[in-house]
């Protein structure tokens, strides 16, 4: 872990409020709970992914080599705005949510509207959606698309592992058929890793279950 990511957590840390820690009662010592710990992950989540995935050298070979540009740097905000305002537009009312940080954008998408319990197989009734989804992306190529699968920590870590990979290919496989060139698509699945709520209730659990789709533009 680099130094500025370990500075990063401490500070995370140390604004923590007293009930997120518990007290041995034997030592007297007090720790982080597990609750607070899911809170971290899902506070850090976006910083600690680093880079893109696969890392930006070998995705920008297979960029150029595919014919793809890149966008000028006096260009790239106007366009990731123009993306961002067509992706809302195409996802308002659908459940995704559409998240801008920075010059790069992230499409938030639960899992109860992408896929069935327990399953990678992407739900007919929300073809029409990534259908859509798949247009702006194959329009707007000068874009990374990374695609980043999260589960819930219900189950065993392998499993869970597993399952966020194979929700992570299904949906780039299924961009790629849509017409999103592949040398643009990555997959990683975090499994139970990357919470962003408490998988202590419902509620949360439900949250931790997603894909992502993070684009961030080639320059």
């Amino acid at each position: 872990m680099k130094k500025s990511q370990m500075i990063t957590i401490g500070l995370v840390v140390a604004m923590l409020p007293l009930s997120a820690c518990v007290t041995d009662p034997e030592t007297g010592n007090r720790t982080i709970s597990k609750a607070a710990i899911g809170g971290i992950g899902g506070a850090l989540g976006g910083y600690l992914l680093g880079d893109l995935v696969g890392g930006r050298r070998d995705r920008t070979e297979k960029i150029l080599g595919a014919g793809i540009g890149a966008v000028a740097g006096a260009g790239v905000g106007y366009y990731m705005d123009e993306q961002e305002r067509k992706l809302r537009q195409q996802t308002a009312g659908t459940g995704i949510n559409v998240i801008r940080d920075g010059d790069n954008l992230v499409l938030d998408m639960p899992s109860e509207i992408t896929f069935g319990i327990d399953s990678a197989n992407i739900d007919a009734g929300f073809r029409d959606t990534l259908n859509q989804v798949a247009s702006t992306l194959a329009q707007y190529e000068k874009t990374y698309v990374d695609v980043l699968g999260h589960t819930d920590s219900t189950g065993s870590d392998a499993y869970n592992q597993a399952l966020s990979e194979r929700r992570a290919s299904a949906v780039a496989d299924y961009l790629s058929s849509r017409g999103v060139q592949s040398a643009r698509l990555a997959t990683r699945g975090y499994g139970e890793s990357q919470p962003k709520a408490s998988n202590l209730d419902a509620a949360g659990r439900s949250a931790n279950r997603r894909v992502e789709i993070r684009l961030v533009p080639i320059t």
